[in-house]
């Protein structure tokens, strides 16, 4: 069945007045006192009473989001900077209080029970929020926002001059693609060097980080971190004990797996042993694919691979084109990475990343299309809630795409060798990208379940989860690169515990990607009918809907491993 969805449907303000700033403190306090205040009395007063919450809602993090995206496009402008920091600042402490106020008043509203089976999911997600609210937290919160921007600060300064000029580190990237293994070489140290040159401001801003995380979760009255984040995550259908088995089976399935691809590598290469800038390279030193040269080719065979796809699925990227919702290219200081955010009023997708030519960028590009083509969706939705699917399954939107989008790489691929070669490293990034998420999820664990640890131990136990996850390629002689190596890794500073998501989601993408290879219409369909629900199933039943099976132990790991393999086998290098 197609699923049609309007991204030009317009949705006016209903309750908040067309004129009101949503950036002003003031502004928003008399329209929240305005909602508060109100007493439905029916339960189609409180469903229309929650519309007009979700609206006041969607317009504050539309302008939260406006700022983020301004700040992170250019980390260098003082003026961006205070903007955003004005509004976490001064005006989302007041909102969380506000929202804190209508979550109490929700709940206690005798009519509640009466509202459609729909609102159950609704209901545990409030009940949650407000057993975790503590007031004493708002202030520690907005310390930890200032903390988050500051790394991104950092980070976005970071550059290196190379061949006499200027180079932000993901414009580097691409010479670790190079056959020639002396400038692989020259241009890997010079990024870890980089690195290293703030790795005490690193370090400094995770020990002040976790001493907030520590005393917001204490003042929540939760046991642990780990656990307060957990429930903060409203991560109800699985918890700590689920992630430990996936990291087992990650070990006994994959990590074999990803070791053979490494020998392999080596052996293709006439190197021994194989070092960390050989990862990225061909494996038979042919020169680097190189699919655009321009931003304009990387999106006219984006959006015709999204057209092939499914039709509207090239219209509804086109029509993000037409609207300015992309910043794709790096530039000095632009914050590292990328994202999908939601500009919520307007129910449009926004996708910031840095493209700097290489095949990666068509990657990032698909995978932050797939977050977008959720949010389109799923716009409809009146209740925001229930507009975002939980973040297990938003990454499966993204990781699906990248996965369907694979048979039509001869966009930027004409030359079947090219394509061959650009899918057998999708598939390969897949191998090693479990271990690698296995890696960050076990070491946020222990950080949290070693609260007290001390700046030594902290490395060590890096190094030795790298190591149980990793194997076949050798460190000698970069003992310090390896031990600061998680600095790279920005959602251990910015969002705490959040990177299982990726492995559960790239197992329930490749069910969608199985499916795909027998019946792709379908697969397809199933795909996006899931996409449509947005929020309003829970985590099994969204990844039933798209033909997947919930689950992240070896009985699922295995077989999905095993099919990886036989598509390996049929995509030789040569």
């Amino acid at each position: 069945m197609r699923t049609t969805t309007d991204p030009r449907k317009v949705f006016p303000r209903r309750f908040v007045p067309a004129t009101a700033d949503m950036g002003r403190r003031e502004e928003i306090e008399a329209i929240g006192r305005e909602l508060a205040d109100r007493t439905p009395d029916s339960p189609q007063a409180l469903e229309r009473w929650l519309e007009d919450r979700s609206e006041v809602a969607s317009c504050i993090w539309e302008e939260r989001n406006r700022r983020y995206i301004a700040m992170t496009s250019q980390t260098d402008d003082p003026e961006r900077e205070r903007a955003y920091l004005a509004f976490v600042q001064e005006v989302e402490p007041n909102v969380k209080m506000l929202f804190h106020r209508l979550d109490e008043a929700y709940l206690r509203n005798p009519r509640r029970p009466a509202l459609p089976e729909g609102y159950r999911l609704f209901d545990r997600r409030v009940e949650n929020r407000v057993a975790l609210y503590r007031e004493e937290n708002i202030p520690l919160q907005v310390k930890e926002a200032e903390l988050e921007t500051q790394f991104q600060k950092v980070s976005g300064a970071m550059t290196v001059t190379y061949r006499g000029e200027e180079r932000t580190l993901q414009q580097m990237a691409k010479y670790l693609e190079e056959p020639d293994r002396a400038t692989r070489q020259e241009a890997w140290e010079l990024v870890a060097r980089r690195r290293l040159q703030d790795r005490d401001t690193m370090e400094d801003l995770f020990d002040r980080l976790r001493a907030l995380r520590l005393q917001i979760a204490a003042n929540a009255g939760v046991a642990s971190y780990r656990d307060y984040i957990f429930r903060s995550y409203e991560r109800f259908d699985y918890g700590p004990e689920d992630c430990t088995r996936f990291h087992d089976a990650v070990e006994a399935h994959v990590v074999p797996l990803a070791e053979r691809l490494n020998r392999e590598r080596a052996s293709l290469l006439g190197v021994d042993p194989l070092r960390p800038w050989d990862a990225e390279v061909d494996p038979l030193n042919r020169p680097p694919l190189r699919p655009f040269s321009q931003t304009a080719e990387l999106l006219d065979h984006t959006e015709a691979i999204f057209g092939r796809v499914d039709p509207e699925l090239g219209e509804q990227f086109a029509f993000m084109r037409e609207q300015g919702l992309l910043d794709l290219e790096s530039r000095k200081g632009k914050a590292p990475g990328g994202y999908q955010a939601d500009l919520n009023e307007r129910r449009w997708p926004f996708i910031f990343m840095n493209a700097v030519g290489l095949d990666r960028d068509i990657r990032t590009l698909l995978h932050e299309g797939g977050h977008a083509f959720n949010s389109i969706a799923a716009r409809e939705e009146p209740i925001v809630e229930y507009r975002h699917p939980p973040m297990e399954f938003a990454e499966v939107a993204s990781m699906g795409m990248e996965l369907l989008s694979a048979p039509h790489l001869g966009a930027f691929y004409p030359d079947p060798a090219d394509y061959r070669r650009a899918y057998r490293e999708r598939l390969e990034m897949i191998v090693r990208i479990f271990p690698w998420i296995a890696t960050v999820d076990a070491f946020q664990h222990w950080l949290y379940e070693h609260p007290a640890h001390t700046r030594e131990e902290r490395r060590r136990a890096w190094v030795d989860t790298y190591g149980r996850f990793h194997r076949g390629l050798d460190w000698s002689g970069y003992d310090q690169e390896l031990a600061y190596m998680w600095h790279r890794q920005l959602h251990i500073f910015l969002h705490p515990f959040y990177y299982i998501e990726y492995g559960i989601a790239q197992l329930g993408a490749l069910q969608v990607w199985l499916r795909s290879r027998t019946d792709y219409p379908d697969a397809v369909a199933r795909y996006r009918g899931a996409l449509a629900l947005g929020g309003r199933q829970p985590l099994p039943e969204l990844f039933a809907a798209a033909g997947a099976r919930f689950a992240f132990d070896a009985t699922t790991v295995g077989p999905l491993a095993d099919a990886l393999t036989e598509e390996l086998a049929k995509m030789p290098y040569a």
